[in-house]
């Protein structure tokens, strides 16, 4: 008996893997679709909700970003806003109240002048002085019920859209995309070894069978890379795997406050969240750690990570200019200590008091099991930590290779479409292209 061959084999059922399963069921002619996830269950690892902020990133609160960055962001951002107003009811997206905090004369004056800047973009936005802060966050403002003594400011909001479980947003996806296609197979506990070219198609080898395909995306996080190797391509990146981790403490904020950027840092300043599945918490992180694995939570991936590391000289210079640089050696010796038990919640907490300044260390637990892992690509070309989004595609291949998005999982919309485009023009597929820039972007096409 002939085996079939699907139009598209997905492998990865994260968001990322996920949001894509949707954007071709509904938005193109593409007629077959397999999801080979590792795990036994949809959104595993960094989209599961103890791995990340739960943020939607739009650019309003993010202090890396340049205006024009900050304005794209906004827009496929807002592509995940209107999916979720096609949905009758969901349990996903979540309305908070969100702020850049500002501490100091110094912070003060940089974010009002950012603010200015970024007023015409996001017109929602507003500049709040003390007082106005400790009516949305008291906890931030006051400390025993005094103000604090540093001068603060913060740019924010307290009616848009915030906070995103990306785990049931990734089961969202696949419950939309089986409305629109009936030929989607979605395979649990099935783990791809080995992506072998043919002359019409390619042959995805797993413990469960080999699956035929005419197109393979692989949005499998730092282990597409691996995938990547075996079919040549990618040979010039390594990965740097950056782990991050949270504390909890009593339920203080009422949404999500942030903290300005410290340019010279590659790496997320320090945020306050609500967490979505831990309600009378607040969640204070990320830490940044360095890990010589791929996946955060789970057993092995060592001998992955030495794999997809290719340590050589390119590697070592990328390593050694970081840490030439003080403030950023002194970052990671710093979050290093984070992880050690016995004495990292009482080096935490002078962090943590930029946010809360009444904050004890009685308050402040280790958050065990939460954080992800995030693949940052060395390109051993140029000697650099890239730390945006990482893809490779492949000239004259029906393949994609996603390893990270950038920023986070809020683009997995964006992405998808993006990919799907080059699925479909691959293929000869037709995508029904203007019903989705109508449905998810305004009219308004963001790649024209």
């Amino acid at each position: 008996m002939k085996k079939r061959v699907f139009d598209v084999v997905i492998v990865g059922g994260g968001i990322s893997g996920c949001a894509l399963t949707y954007t071709l069921a509904k938005y193109s002619g593409v007629k077959s679709i397999a999801v080979l996830e590792k795990y036994g269950s949809l959104a595993p690892l960094n989209s599961n909700a103890r791995s990340n902020s739960q943020t939607l990133h739009c650019g309003d609160i993010e202090t890396n970003y340049s205006l024009a960055k900050a304005a794209q962001v906004k827009r496929q951002a807002n592509m995940l806003v209107r999916y979720a107003d096609q949905v009758d009811k969901n349990n996903f997206i979540f309305k908070f109240p969100k702020m850049i905090l500002a501490v100091g004369e110094q912070e003060c004056e940089v974010l009002e002048k950012r603010h200015h800047e970024f007023a015409e973009t996001f017109p929602y936005m507003q500049l709040w002085d003390a007082e106005k802060i400790a009516e949305i966050e008291p906890a931030v403002a006051l400390v025993n019920g005094e103000p604090r003594p540093e001068k603060i400011l913060a740019s924010g909001c307290t009616d848009e859209y915030s906070a995103v479980n990306y785990g049931n947003l990734s089961r969202a996806f696949i419950n939309s995309a089986r409305k629109y296609a009936s030929d989607i197979s979605i395979n649990l506990s099935t783990e791809v070894k080995r992506i072998k070219k043919f002359e019409d198609h390619y042959e995805i080898t797993t413990p469960q069978g080999t699956f035929m395909s005419r197109f393979v995306v692989v949005s499998a996080g730092a282990h597409s890379l691996l995938l990547a190797n075996q079919l040549g391509h990618g040979l010039k990146m390594s990965i740097l795997p950056m782990a991050g981790s949270f504390y909890y403490v009593p339920k203080m904020l009422n949404g999500k406050v942030y903290t300005i950027q410290n340019d010279k840092l590659p790496f997320a300043a320090l945020h306050g969240d609500p967490d979505l599945i831990e309600p009378n918490k607040t969640r204070l992180g990320p830490t940044a750690l360095m890990l010589p694995k791929l996946e955060r939570y789970t057993g092995g991936t060592y001998w992955d990570f030495w794999r997809s590391l290719k340590l050589d000289f390119k590697v070592i210079k990328v390593f050694w200019d970081l840490m030439k640089d003080r403030v950023i050696r002194n970052y990671i010796f710093r979050n290093i200590a984070f992880e050690i038990p016995g004495i990292r919640q009482k080096l935490f907490l002078k962090d943590a008091r930029k946010i809360i300044p009444g904050l004890q260390q009685k308050d402040l637990t280790f958050a065990q099991g939460v954080g992800g892992l995030r693949p940052q690509v060395i390109d051993k070309v140029t000697g650099e930590l890239k730390l945006g989004e990482a893809s490779i595609v492949p000239e004259g291949e029906n393949l994609i290779f996603n390893m990270t998005p950038s920023p986070g999982a809020t683009t997995c919309l964006y992405n998808a479409y993006r990919d799907a485009r080059i699925v479909c023009e691959s293929l000869g597929i037709e995508l029904h292209r203007k019903q989705l820039v109508d449905d998810l972007l305004d009219g308004q096409d963001l790649f024209e």
